[in-house]
């Protein structure tokens, strides 16, 4: 059966800094007509830095939209047609001061594949070296290291409840555990 869906006609509600919003008119495979609403968003970056000692470096950061502050792996947005790679060892300095010598694509996460376009990208960052945070004029974080261990228990047991973080501290435990890392 050919699942897809045409738009017959966008409807461009909002063009904002980091997002904009369109609902579409379209056609389903069986050709009835229905509503979809769409955030079109340019994508972001996750870096996991891991030491010699297989621990990761996290930020604490205050997320607005769900009022609380969320333990997160280093990560940021990409601006339009930046290189992800690019973008995630430039958030990975940005937010814990650290460059590194080798870095891993561990593939991508789509975080709301019912309404949104967003991609994030996934690194894995080994061969660390400390230089200084650059935190943006609106970004309050501190960083802390955990162990991979604790990290999967923490995302098994709800601790750390971050989609981007969750994906890419799993892939990177089976993986370590699994001696391919």
């Amino acid at each position: 059966m050919n699942f897809e869906e045409k738009t017959l006609k966008r409807n461009e509600i909002y063009n904002g800094k980091i997002l904009s919003l369109h609902v579409d008119d379209i056609e389903l495979p069986n050709g009835e007509r229905a509503i979809r609403e769409i955030v079109e968003h340019s994508g972001g970056v996750c870096v996991a830095a891991i030491t010699e000692e297989n621990e990761l470096f996290f930020v604490s950061q205050y997320r607005y939209p769900y009022k609380k502050v969320l333990l997160e792996l280093p990560a940021g947005k990409l601006e339009k047609g930046e290189n992800p790679l690019e973008a995630g060892m430039r958030e990975l300095e940005e937010e814990c001061g650290i460059v590194a010598e080798k870095v891993i694509s561990m593939g991508t996460v789509y975080p709301t594949v019912a309404y949104c376009s967003e991609i994030i990208y996934l690194f894995a960052a080994k061969g660390l070296s400390h230089t200084a945070q650059h935190l943006d004029k609106d970004e309050f974080l501190d960083y802390e290291k955990i162990s991979i261990e604790k990290a999967a228990e923490m995302v098994m047991n709800g601790e750390i409840s971050d989609s981007k973080t969750a994906v890419l501290v799993l892939k990177l435990h089976n993986l370590i555990k699994e001696n391919k890392i």
